[in-house]
């Protein structure tokens, strides 16, 4: 995911919405998906068609995890032929890998691991509706053969295993250390930093479930490397409260790299 580069063409589904606004868009995936901003009114989110994403998943997560956590506000949402699109109310704060937190990597890692923990402690496990455990990303992993991807598409950590031989790693979980509502896509930039350097809220949650915290934590601390460089790792655990696991953290990102 980055900040596009150059002109970006609105989706015709999304024209009506932005329709007399001065929208800019703000980000594009690597699926094709695009983030536009209309500032102080909205967000809207659109996937394309065959992405596989889920627009109206997300809605869903938001509006049951906001009782208790800040997140986006659904406005609206809707699909058609082309794609889903998504409509949200911006919170307060910027993504953490912004250009003034790119500067400030202590205060944006501090950020993120007191933004996951204040976010595991306060989603309720009891009744939460959804899943990412361990088991159901382990059997959607082997159903679809790790999507079609093929090893030299994976991080450098994992290249030199074959497809095969990453799906037997990770039908051989650890233990679970603790179960909570995870984010399910806790990359550094959908964490979000208010003017006084601390977490504010979080987007992107379209894969909120119950799992093992740390398949939330060994990509938290995963992308301080994409996005800060080396060495935020233990940044991130001590502010979350957490010593180092390196068995549960390779397990979770090799999963991670299988598809999220």
């Amino acid at each position: 995911m980055s900040e596009p580069q150059g002109p970006v063409a609105i989706p015709d589904s999304l024209r009506p919405l932005l329709a007399g606004h001065d929208a800019r868009p703000v980000w594009r995936n690597e699926l094709g998906g695009l983030t536009f901003e209309v500032p102080g009114e909205f967000f809207v989110k659109w996937a394309p068609t065959g992405s596989g994403v889920r627009l109206d998943d997300e809605a869903q997560r938001l509006r049951w995890a906001a009782p208790w956590t800040p997140v986006p506000q659904v406005l609206d949402q809707g699909a058609d032929a082309d794609g889903s699109w998504l409509q949200t109310v911006p919170l307060a704060g910027r993504s953490a890998v912004e250009a003034r937190w790119r500067a400030d990597p202590v205060r944006a890692v501090v950020a993120i691991g007191e933004g996951l923990r204040a976010l595991h402690d306060a989603l309720p496990v009891e009744g939460c509706p959804f899943d990412w455990s361990t088991k159901s990303r382990v059997a959607l992993a082997i159903r679809t053969r790790a999507a079609g991807r093929q090893p030299q598409q994976w991080h450098e950590d994992h290249r030199a295993l074959s497809v095969n031989g990453a799906l037997v790693r990770i039908t051989q979980p650890p233990d679970p250390d603790l179960l909570v509502v995870c984010h399910g896509d806790a990359c550094a930039p959908n964490t979000l930093i208010g003017e006084d350097g601390r977490w504010s809220g979080h987007v992107d949650l379209g894969s909120l479930g119950v799992g093992d915290r740390w398949a939330d934590l060994a990509v938290a601390t995963w992308s301080t490397q994409w996005n800060y460089g080396p060495g935020w790792e233990a940044t991130l655990l001590a502010a979350y409260g957490i010593e180092p696991d390196p068995e549960r953290t390779a397990y979770y990102r090799l999963l991670w790299d299988l598809g999220p």
